[in-house]
């Protein structure tokens, strides 16, 4: 592998979680002007972080706008178009340095807001607003490979909540647990799904089970990034808020919490916010630096 030319300073934070061992590890470059796509993939790829968020100078379109930034995301093995996590670590990391208030990213999906607040106890809290969602029919030979590489069957599926597709910067394919033992048992065949998700241009696909009218588990099984699974997903949690949405299983205006990675050892909580009459969707966390004492 090619060493970077440049040595930018690269942060470690984790996402949806106040505890540096909870939630989802994320790199982040504040400054990474001048990297190319291949030292940026290699940053990537030595961090072996599910993704890692890199700013940059706005595009000219948002020349001259105030907190406004490029930002491109690099799993292990490729760029990704979006990423929730990556994106809610790099918010509170920026926060840190120049205070809370608001952001503007250009991501390769498109532009993407986020709002950082403080609590009264000190903790930053993020806010990103998702890209237009949509939802789409997911075909049945597809959902039923998906299932063998899982090795799910159709049985193991809630039938209230049908598969489909969702994007809100990034398609997962959404598939429903009916139950909370089936979601803790997921032991599937990388290479398989990894495969097929390449071949349906998917980002994870989103696992679920529903606890209760807004309170969901969820698990993100994650070969194209070269990981097994995502302990916490915003851009999966962004489509599945379009998702419940769209599919009435949720009212308009509803606010949702998703636990998730707690079956990996990494508890994190996400609020997923349905907003009257805006089709974005909110998805929003806490995070923390991961000090360098727990960096393997």
């Amino acid at each position: 592998m090619t060493t970077p030319h440049r040595s930018p300073e690269i942060l470690r934070y984790t996402a949806f979680s106040a505890d540096p061992a909870g939630g989802n590890p994320a790199g982040v470059v504040l400054d990474a002007a001048g990297l190319t796509d291949e030292d940026q993939l290699t940053i990537a790829a030595d961090l072996g972080y599910s993704e890692t968020a890199f700013l940059t100078a706005p595009p000219a379109e948002l020349a001259g706008q105030e907190r406004a930034y490029t930002v491109r995301y690099f799993s292990p093995q490729a760029e990704v178009s979006f990423c929730g996590h990556a994106t809610i670590a790099t918010a509170i990391a920026h926060a840190e340095r120049h205070g809370a208030g608001d952001l503007v990213l250009a991501t390769p999906a498109g532009t993407v807001p986020v709002t950082v607040t403080e609590a009264p106890d000190s903790t930053l809290h993020a806010t990103l607003t998702s890209v237009e969602p949509a939802v789409h029919d997911a075909a049945e030979k597809d959902v039923t490979e998906t299932l063998e590489a899982l090795g799910w069957s159709a049985t193991d599926l809630d039938p209230a909540f049908p598969p489909r597709i969702g994007y809100a910067g990034a398609r997962h394919l959404i598939l429903a647990a009916a139950t909370r033992a089936r979601l803790a048992d997921l032991s599937y065949d990388f290479e398989r799904l990894k495969d097929i998700m390449t071949s349906l241009d998917l980002t994870t696909v989103q696992l679920v089970w529903r606890e209760s009218a807004t309170v969901f588990h969820v698990r993100d099984p994650f070969p194209v990034g070269g990981v097994i699974e995502d302990p916490a997903t915003g851009a999966a949690a962004a489509a599945f808020g379009a998702y419940a949405r769209e599919l009435g299983l949720v009212p308009d205006g509803a606010a949702l919490i998703l636990h998730q990675g707690a079956d990996m050892g990494r508890p994190g909580e996400l609020r997923v916010e349905l907003h009257v009459g805006d089709a974005r969707v909110r998805v929003s966390g806490t995070g923390t630096r991961i000090p360098e004492t727990d960096v393997p």
